[in-house]
């Protein structure tokens, strides 16, 4: 059967499922849950598709191998109209924003700590969505990104395109990487980055280093690059290394990066769980294959993602806030952010 006729019919059923491509891939993949149980995960060694919160108090769910059935094929997917439909972002949110981002700059000028993620939820009513539409809007539109969507009807729907690894894992090598930094893709991936914008990946970098110290062995980094995702331009470090323990405790030490929290982690996610005011669920969460073969796993962290209420979307969206950082241009950099949710509705 024809996965987005899957989708549909699971969908009308009520029971959970996810579809998703990875980036630069054409083969669409998916998990159908032969029925409507919420399993969550225990120990990280079941195989399926994992769905993990921001929050690692809160529990992750598992669409397991053993209760549901898997489908693949080969899409071909030219053209898919974008609408040029704007949804100018709430006045109300940009003050919310600028204001959380100026208490963020007092406590780093504090010493709290050097970096933290802050982000915000935008509400957006559509009367007439489509998620097969929609699907294939995001698949079309960001080839180099995980693309996919997800639901339980206890949970909810979610779908997102996301430029981000969290880890790829295969036998006891593993590859991750360092993401941080955003501007407005304008034709060239030949562009300069401030000050801010470096010292933040660089933050991320070292960071995510020193932490895989303590499970793994020969690490290697590459060269900072700029990577294109959507229409916005990131700056990306490869880092990868040789495993000394297991897949649970690699993934507790890479999650959640700097890149989702900030630095140190505890002191930046309290600040976070504090003052952002709203409940991030699984945004900047993880998502992905897990032990599939025995022996691969292959996640990404959950940004430039979107959750369907009824006739409501919500949009997340968030950046890293260091001691550079101007409140002003920080909200309009989660407003360029938005518009890779945006243009797809």
């Amino acid at each position: 059967m024809n996965i987005f006729l899957k989708i549909e019919e699971t969908l009308q059923k009520q029971l959970p499922f996810v579809a998703y491509r990875k980036p630069n891939t054409s083969v669409l993949k998916g998990r159908f849950q032969k029925n409507n149980n919420l399993i969550t995960l225990k120990n990280y060694s079941e195989s399926g598709f994992i769905f993990a919160p921001f929050d690692s108090s809160e529990k992750a769910i598992i669409i397991s191998e053993e209760q549901s059935d898997f489908y693949q094929e080969e899409i071909t997917l030219n053209n898919i109209f974008i609408d040029d439909t704007t949804y100018p972002a709430d006045s109300s949110s940009e003050e919310n924003h600028t204001q959380l981002v100026e208490k963020g700059v007092q406590a780093i000028n504090n010493k709290l700590f050097k970096k933290v993620v802050l982000s915000r939820k935008e509400k957006i009513e559509v009367s007439d969505f489509n998620l097969i539409q929609t699907f294939q809007k995001l698949l079309c539109n960001y080839p180099t990104a995980f693309v996919y969507v997800w639901y339980h009807p206890k949970v909810g729907l979610w779908l997102g395109a996301t430029p981000e690894t969290l880890v790829s894992i295969q036998n006891n090598q593993f590859t991750t990487m360092s993401l941080a930094g955003t501007q407005v893709y304008k034709g060239t991936t030949n562009v300069t980055w401030q000050t801010k914008e470096i010292e933040e990946q660089l933050f991320v970098t070292d960071y995510i280093s020193e932490r895989l110290s303590s499970v793994s062995s020969k690490i290697t980094t590459s060269e900072i690059e700029t990577i294109k995702a959507g229409k916005l331009l990131h700056l990306r470090t490869i880092l990868s290394g040789k495993l000394k323990t297991n897949t649970a405790a690699l993934i507790k030490t890479l999650h959640p990066t700097p890149a989702v929290c900030g630095l140190p982690l505890e002191a930046s996610k309290q600040f976070i769980l504090e003052n952002e005011n709203y409940h991030r669920g699984f945004y900047t969460g993880f998502l992905g294959e897990l032990n599939i073969n025995t022996n691969e796993s292959n996640l990404f962290v959950n940004l430039r993602c979107m959750q369907i209420v009824d006739h409501i979307v919500y949009i997340y969206v968030g950046g890293g806030i260091t001691q550079d950082s101007n409140a002003i241009k920080e909200w309009q950099e989660t407003v360029a952010k938005t518009t890779t949710m945006k243009k797809v509705l």
